[in-house]
C-alpha cells in the first residue's frame, strides 16, 4: 500500500481537526475529574464508525505505535518528578509494580476462570494485561488531588514501573514462552529486565545530566530535545540488551528532572505537550481498534465482573501485601488501592496477544475496553472526595514560584527567571530581606512591563519576574532559599546553611 501526496493532505487535515477538538476537550474531562482518556478514546471510536475514509486495524502498527506512545508518555513522567520528595515513597511503588501485579494476575486469573470460565490461558492475559496502572491516568488526575508526597510518590514510582514486568508476562503468555520455560524462567526474565533497565536508566540519565551541564547549546529550544533524546537512547539501548526500555526511559527522565540542568522549566513545558500529543494519539488510535458491534451484553457483563474483582478484591490484596515493606495507616492503604487507574497500558497490552494472532485476543480487547472505559468514570471523579473521606487530603497546595535557569558559561554562573505568582509570600518581602547566599544577587525586576533596577529597600509583588544571577555552585542555594520564602515569607529560616 503506498502512501501518496494526496492521502498525506487527508491526514494532515483530518489529524489537525482530532487533535484540536482533542485539546479543547480537555477542558471539559478536567472539570469533571476525569481522564481525558475517555473523551480520545471515543473520539476514536466515533471516527472508526464515521464514513470516513478512515479504516484501521493493523495490529502490529498498533503495538508499535502504542509502545511508543507509552514511552513518551513515561519520559515526561520522569521528567515532572520531584525526586526529593518521592525518594522514600520509592521502595513501595517498586514493591506495588512487582509483587502486588503479581498478588494481582494471580487473583484476577484464578477468579475469571472459576467465575466466568475463561480458559487459563485466557484467564492469565486478562489478569496480566489488567493489573498494571497507567501513568497518563496516574500522572494527570493525582497531581490535581492534594495528597502528602509519600501517597503521590508511590503511586507515580508504581505506574513508571510497572509497565516492564507485565509487558515480559503478557509477551511470555502470547508467545508460549511461559509454557514452554514455566513460571520461574519469567520471574527470572522479569527480574533481569526490571533490574538491568533500571541499571540502563541510570548510566544513561547520570551521563546525560553531566553531557548537557557542560554543553553549551546556541538555541533554548534545543535543550528540550537533547533531554528527551537521551531519554529515548535509554529506551533503545536497553531494549538493545533485551532489558525494559519502559524502566530505563522513566528512570533516565527521574535523573534528568531532577539534574541542575540548563532551562528545565521548558524542558518540563515541551515533554509535558508532547506527552498530550501521546495521549490524544494513542487513545484516538486505540479508540480505532474497537468495532462497536463487538460489544453485547456478555462482553459488558464479563468487563464488569472483572473489573470488579480487580477494584474491590486484587488491587486492595496487592497493596495490602505490599505495604509490608512499608507499613502504613489503613486509610492511606484504603485510598492508595482505589487510586489503581487503570488507562491506556491495559488496552496497549491488550495488542501484543493481537500483534501474535493469540485464540480469543479480540474478545480479551473487548473486555478490557469496556473495563477501563466503566471503571474510569467510576473511579477517576470519586478520587478528591474518596481522598477526604479518608481524611489523606492535604488541603490546596498551589505551585506558588516558577524558576527558568539559563547559564551564563563564561563567569561559571547561572541566570534564574523567577516568577512571583498570585500564592506567594514572596509578595511585600524586600530584595534586602532575601538574604540571598553571598554571590547571588536580583538583578533586574520586570513589572508590568517596565524594567526596575532593584535596591535593597525594593518590595516585590505578585506578577513580578525577577531576574537572578547565581555562581553555579550556589545555585541550588539559591533555589532553596527563593523557594523558602515563597512558601514561609520573610521569616523564614535560612536553615543554617553554610553562605560560602
Amino acid at each position: 500500500m503506498t502512501f501518496d501526496v494526496h492521502q498525506l493532505d487527508v491526514f494532515v487535515l483530518v489529524g489537525a481537526l482530532v487533535t484540536l477538538l482533542a485539546i479543547l476537550a480537555v477542558r471539559l474531562s478536567s472539570g469533571a475529574g476525569l481522564p481525558s482518556l475517555l473523551i480520545y478514546l471515543l473520539i476514536g471510536v466515533i471516527i472508526g464508525e464515521s464514513p470516513l475514509p478512515i479504516d484501521f486495524a493493523d495490529n502490529q502498527m498498533a503495538h508499535a505505535l502504542g509502545f511508543a506512545a507509552l514511552a513518551l508518555i513515561l519520559a515526561e513522567g520522569g521528567l515532572t518528578t520531584d525526586w526529593r520528595e518521592t525518594r522514600s515513597s520509592t521502595p513501595l511503588g517498586i514493591v506495588l509494580a512487582t509483587v502486588g501485579v503479581a498478588v494481582s494476575i494471580a487473583v484476577v486469573a484464578v477468579t475469571t476462570h472459576y467465575l466466568l470460565g475463561f480458559p487459563w490461558e485466557l484467564a492469565v492475559l486478562l489478569g496480566a494485561v489488567c493489573s498494571p496502572t497507567d501513568a497518563a491516568a496516574v500522572f494527570s488526575v493525582l497531581r490535581t488531588v492534594p495528597l502528602p508526597r509519600r501517597i503521590s510518590g508511590a503511586l507515580e514510582a508504581e505506574s513508571g514501573l510497572n509497565d516492564a514486568p507485565t509487558v515480559v508476562v503478557v509477551s511470555a503468555i502470547s508467545t508460549g514462552a511461559l509454557r514452554e520455560g514455566g513460571v520461574l524462567q519469567v520471574a527470572g526474565i522479569v527480574v533481569f529486565e526490571l533490574s538491568v533497565g533500571v541499571l540502563v536508566g541510570a548510566a544513561v540519565g547520570m551521563a546525560g545530566a553531566w553531557l548537557m551541564r557542560r554543553a553549551a547549546l546556541p538555541s533554548s529550544g534545543l535543550y528540550p530535545l537533547a533531554v528527551l533524546s537521551l531519554s529515548f537512547i535509554a529506551y533503545g539501548g536497553a531494549a538493545a540488551v533485551h532489558a525494559s526500555g519502559f524502566a530505563a526511559i522513566y528512570v533516565a527522565a527521574v535523573i534528568l528532572g531532577n539534574s541542575e540542568l540548563p532551562h528545565r522549566v521548558a524542558t518540563r513545558s515541551f515533554s509535558e505537550g508532547l506527552a498530550w500529543l501521546a495521549q490524544i494519539g494513542l487513545f484516538v488510535m486505540l479508540g480505532l481498534l474497537l468495532e462497536a458491534d463487538r460489544i453485547t451484553l456478555t462482553v459488558v457483563a464479563q468487563a464488569l465482573v472483572t473489573g470488579l474483582v480487580l477494584t474491590l478484591v486484587a488491587r486492595p490484596l496487592s497493596v495490602l501485601v505490599s505495604s509490608a515493606v512499608r507499613p502504613m495507616p489503613l486509610r492511606e492503604s484504603a485510598f492508595i488501592s482505589w487510586a489503581g487507574l487503570r488507562g491506556a497500558v491495559p488496552i496497549v497490552l491488550t495488542t501484543i496477544p493481537l500483534a501474535e494472532g493469540v485464540w480469543h485476543a479480540t474478545e480479551l480487547f473487548d473486555i478490557v475496553f469496556v473495563m477501563v472505559v466503566v471503571f474510569t468514570v467510576l473511579s477517576g471523579p470519586t478520587l478528591p472526595l474518596v481522598a477526604r473521606l479518608l481524611g489523606v487530603s492535604t488541603g490546596s497546595e498551589p505551585r506558588n514560584l516558577e524558576v527558568e535557569v539559563a547559564p551564563l558559561d563564561r563567569v561559571a554562573a547561572d541566570l534564574l527567571q523567577v516568577s512571583i505568582v498570585k500564592p506567594s509570600r514572596m509578595h511585600g518581602v524586600e530584595i534586602g530581606e532575601l538574604r540571598l547566599p553571598r554571590g547571588a544577587s536580583v538583578s533586574l525586576i520586570v513589572r508590568e512591563g517596565e524594567v526596575i533596577v532593584p535596591a535593597p529597600r525594593t518590595v516585590l509583588r505578585h506578577g513580578d519576574d525577577l531576574l537572578v544571577v547565581t555562581p553555579r555552585r550556589l545555585r541550588e542555594k539559591t533555589e532553596h532559599r527563593l523557594t523558602s520564602i515563597s512558601v514561609h515569607g520573610r521569616l523564614a529560616r535560612w536553615n543554617a546553611e553554610p553562605e560560602a
